[in-house]
């Protein structure tokens, strides 16, 4: 139970709810938005993109699809990326101390216990 509580009190289906909203109410823009973008087109283009046909609504999703794809990973991804290594930098590569710590003990025994 404790496990439980540990993963509510996190923040993190917060988050997803929150994250799952937005994305939502963008795909209802989108998808609004591409509507505007194929009526803009000529007749001859703008009846292959039309929703009753399968292809057309076809290509409707992809371009949604590319258009919610393009502006998560430009206005979300990559600035909580750039936050993220501002903000909380990772570790230095290198060894841990316990890790180091055992390699010297195996190194010493290779040795047969001689200082290296």
């Amino acid at each position: 139970m404790t496990g439980f509580r540990n993963f509510v009190l996190k923040g993190n289906i917060i988050e997803i709810a929150v994250g799952l909203i937005m994305a939502l109410a963008f795909a209802a823009v989108v998808t609004a938005f591409v509507a505007w973008l194929t009526s803009l087109m000529p007749d001859s283009v703008s009846n292959i993109f039309s929703d009753t046909e399968p292809f057309g609504a076809f290509m409707n999703a992809v371009i949604s699809f590319l258009l919610i794809a393009t502006v998560v990973y430009f206005f979300i991804v990559m600035p909580y990326t750039k936050a993220k290594e501002r903000f909380f930098p990772s570790k230095e590569e290198g060894t841990p101390a316990d890790i180091a710590l055992l390699e010297e003990i195996r190194d010493l025994l290779a040795h047969g216990n001689r200082p290296v």
